[in-house]
């Protein structure tokens, strides 16, 4: 007679889910100690609820892809591209932060992550990127009045 035991047949699918456990719980409880309520449309808080209920919804996928036997074999990881998308993500963080705006840092992102996937043409990459963070940035700030961080080229517009 032999017992089924729980397996793990992916193990990254149930780390990936236990981290997003943990960002859920994170939304859920910071959304609880929220005070400011909206007196019209959906607010703070509701929009927190909701993005923790989806946060927890996808770990609940990885869980069950992570129980799940695979008879696909795993692809290597190009840990270059994952250099590159970190890259990306820490570019968009530092302009931000050192005052560069969105635009910039939408830039670096944008051409960062272009260049993960294996495109080569960095020059047009940058240019591409500023022209949708410059579309992005006067969609937000001045079609819907939200502030998206400001840097000198923002300024401008």
């Amino acid at each position: 007679m032999t017992s089924k035991s729980a397996f793990i047949h992916n193990r990254p699918a149930a780390v990936i889910a236990i981290v997003l456990f943990a960002i859920a719980a994170v939304t859920y409880w910071d959304a609880s100690r929220m005070v400011v309520r909206a007196t019209y449309g959906m607010s703070a808080t509701a929009a927190s609820y909701f993005v923790a209920i989806l946060f927890a919804i996808l770990a609940a996928g990885h869980l069950i892809s992570a129980f799940k036997p695979n008879d696909v074999e795993n692809e290597e990881v190009d840990w270059k591209a994952v250099g590159w998308i970190g890259l990306a993500l820490s570019g968009l963080i530092v302009s931000i932060w050192a005052g560069g705006g969105f635009i910039l840092g939408s830039t670096l992102l944008f051409a960062f992550t272009a260049r993960a996937f294996g495109r080569k043409a960095f020059v047009t990459d940058i240019c591409l990127g500023a022209i949708l963070g410059i579309i992005i940035f006067l969609l937000f700030n001045k079609l819907l009045t939200l502030a998206l961080p400001m840097g000198p080229l923002e300024r401008l517009l």
